[in-house]
């Protein structure tokens, strides 16, 4: 569930929208949170990749990659740590940790399409070491568990859109997260749709900041911000 931007200021898919809302979280319902869209999307990359070999986008672009991995050089996360991608889309990501020599990384999507997309691109890549499981996240198997690192780029921004129930889903999300991952392990999350203030209301019961990463800043009409999230939250 993480297809879209070719950069960081270009993650308009699951952008922010707000304004005029019915909802009290601010948000517009969008088919963006729902799975048949990625259902959808997933199927239709998955035909590309067969038909062309292209791999599709990366959400929130190569920089939000980078910017996660040297994060977790800087800490000195060991190789063998337990990494799970939460929302993994076309696995790209996955490849990448790879390449840098993680080997216990695993990532998981609640869209079928989107994980033999990805198994397609690992096989591709000749990598063996990646592990993939069809998981909605919000009601993961008992078997997923005990990881280190915690991924997500674009995952909890597509729930917070969900027409059904978003702020019950976001709730479920936390409990979710807190359940995988070990105490002390670390949650890093990209966010398009959420401010720092936001994301730290969200994960405020089990969770605390534990850095905030530098992301561009635009500048428009005299005010200027960030155009994206990214904050790591260490579990209590």
């Amino acid at each position: 569930m993480s297809e879209g931007a070719d950069d960081d200021g270009g993650a308009g898919a699951a952008a922010r929208s707000r304004g005029g809302s019915p909802r009290g979280d601010g948000f517009s319902p969008s088919a963006l949170g729902t799975r048949e869209h990625w259902d959808a999307v997933y199927e239709r990359e998955l035909q590309t990749f067969q038909e062309y070999g292209d791999t599709g986008e990366i959400w929130f672009g190569e920089e939000s990659m980078t910017r996660l991995i040297r994060w977790m050089q800087k800490h000195k996360i060991p190789l063998d740590a337990s990494v799970l991608d939460i929302g993994t889309g076309n696995g790209v990501f996955l490849v990448e940790l790879a390449k840098f020599g993680f080997s216990n990384i695993t990532g998981i999507d609640y869209s079928p399409s989107a994980i033999q997309l990805s198994g397609n691109i690992i096989e591709k890549e000749g990598l063996s070491n990646i592990k993939l499981k069809v998981e909605d996240f919000l009601n993961p198997s008992t078997k997923l568990s005990g990881f280190h690192i915690c991924i997500d780029k674009g995952t909890f921004d597509a729930i917070s859109l969900n027409p059904d129930n978003a702020i019950e889903k976001r709730k479920q999300y936390v409990k979710s997260l807190s359940r995988v991952l070990k105490v002390k392990g670390f949650f890093l999350i990209t966010s398009c749709n959420w401010t720092k203030e936001e994301l730290l209301n969200e994960f405020s019961e089990g969770f605390e900041l534990f850095e905030e990463l530098r992301t561009p800043r635009f500048s428009f009409g005299g005010r200027s911000g960030n155009s994206v999230a990214a904050l790591v939250f260490q579990k209590t």
